[in-house]
């Protein structure tokens, strides 16, 4: 019994201790589609395979490029922020976004019926990346994306990497990034490149484990559609393709908890039997 309580006590020690250093790689670039290309691909495939669907996977990488969402979802309508986390289906991704700016929404950009995208009426500031479908938060400027077991909605999940492309981010240090653990500590912050205007901008990170429980996501300095009026120094930025590491299931504590208690009562039933 003694060697059983020791371990369910263990068990409570490593949850509560810190994690240790963790190596991280960035990849950034701005430019032209052509330019970032290079930068997207080597991220992709520093993070394998590609997965699709609600399955549960020990590796590889999730996409989102916005070109499936359907119309009732576009411009100028509203995307919800569990569009991707619907646990069934070809859209399951394991990946839900929200703002923390009151009254602020999610808008992905209408198809031309050609070969461009509308670009959200910016036609000259704004170039997909992935015809034709772009993404924008509109009342706010920032994204905060959380992940999730593709299977199961409802359980939080963790990751070990995440990309995007932007459009147009022309004022340096504006556009961020920022990292954090499944207890919303920050991990890592990095600025994405600025370019020249209608230039694309690609920024990621990748850890050596699933430890990315949030990304919060800062674009520009200038709120999408507040008055239209955009000149010398104000900076309207869209998105277009995500780009992250397979989300792998954050058990509750709940569960750790039980397994702890679970030891001990094997210990209690092992000290009767012994006695009996």
């Amino acid at each position: 019994m003694r060697r059983l309580l020791i371990a369910g006590g263990l068990v409570a020690v490593c949850i509560a201790a810190p994690a240790p250093a963790l190596a991280v790689s960035l990849y950034s670039g701005s430019g032209s589609v052509a330019d970032i290309t290079g930068t997207v691909d080597s991220f992709r495939s520093a993070l394998g395979t590609l997965n699709s669907g609600a399955i549960n996977a020990a590796s590889g990488r999730r996409e989102i490029n916005w070109d499936g969402v359907p119309d009732a979802s576009v411009d100028p309508g509203f995307i919800a922020g569990n569009f991707f986390n619907s646990g069934s289906g070809g859209r399951a991704r394991g990946l839900e976004f929200s703002s923390p700016t009151p009254g602020a929404q999610f808008m992905v950009s209408a198809n031309a019926g050609g070969s461009e995208a509308v670009a959200f009426g910016y036609p000259g500031d704004f170039t997909a990346f992935s015809a034709q479908r772009m993404f924008a938060v509109v009342g706010g400027l920032d994204t905060e994306v959380r992940f999730f077991d593709p299977v199961n909605p409802g359980v939080r999940a963790t990751t070990r990497a995440f990309g995007a492309v932007f459009q147009d981010v022309e004022t340096p240090g504006d556009t961020t990034l920022s990292y954090y653990d499944s207890n919303d500590q920050l991990l890592v912050s990095v600025a994405v490149d600025a370019g020249a205007s209608g230039d694309l901008s690609f920024a990621g990170v990748l850890f050596d484990a699933a430890v990315v429980g949030k990304v919060v996501i800062h674009t520009g300095n200038a709120i999408l559609f507040a008055d239209g009026s955009y000149g010398p120094g104000v900076d309207g930025v869209v998105m277009d393709d995500f780009i992250y590491g397979e989300p792998q299931p954050v058990p509750e504590p709940s569960t750790y908890a039980m397994f702890a208690l679970g030891l001990v009562g094997l210990g209690v039933a092992a000290r009767r039997r012994s006695r009996g």
